[in-house]
């Protein structure tokens, strides 16, 4: 293959379209479920451990940006790096790699299905929108 059409193919494969089904994860749709249901009876006013409320409306405010109470050099979610995000390691069962302490997210319940980490994932890895 000629330098000319190797460039042309990769110019198409980076401009193509999304495959038909596949999607961005959203917060709202896809993440903000699970955070209430599964994390929101614990962390209801940003009083309990973690200091962050996860309840539908504080949800967001509570997560992007804001630092670990745990690793005082990572934020809980730090939009396009899933590496330093803190909570993103509390899911994972990594948090003790970075220095946190205590037990894997969700307490007192199995963790989150793989395929849901991996939305979180990708959703920080996106940029953590408030979609």
């Amino acid at each position: 293959m000629n330098k000319a059409n190797f460039l042309l193919i990769t110019i198409a494969l980076v401009t193509l379209p999304k495959p038909v089904g596949a999607q961005e994860v959203s917060f709202k749709r896809d993440l903000l479920p699970t955070l209430a249901r599964r994390c929101g009876a614990c962390h209801m006013t940003g009083d309990e451990p973690g200091k962050m409320a996860l309840v539908p409306a504080n949800a967001y405010a509570s997560l992007v940006n804001q630092p670990s109470v745990e690793v005082l050099d990572m934020k809980r979610i730090a939009p396009g790096d899933p590496e330093a995000s803190y909570m993103f390691h509390k899911l994972e069962g990594t948090h003790l790699s970075v220095g946190g302490r205590g037990v894997r997210m969700p307490m007192h319940q199995g963790p989150l299905p793989k395929s849901m980490i991996a939305e979180v994932r990708a959703w920080i890895a996106a940029g953590a929108l408030d979609n």
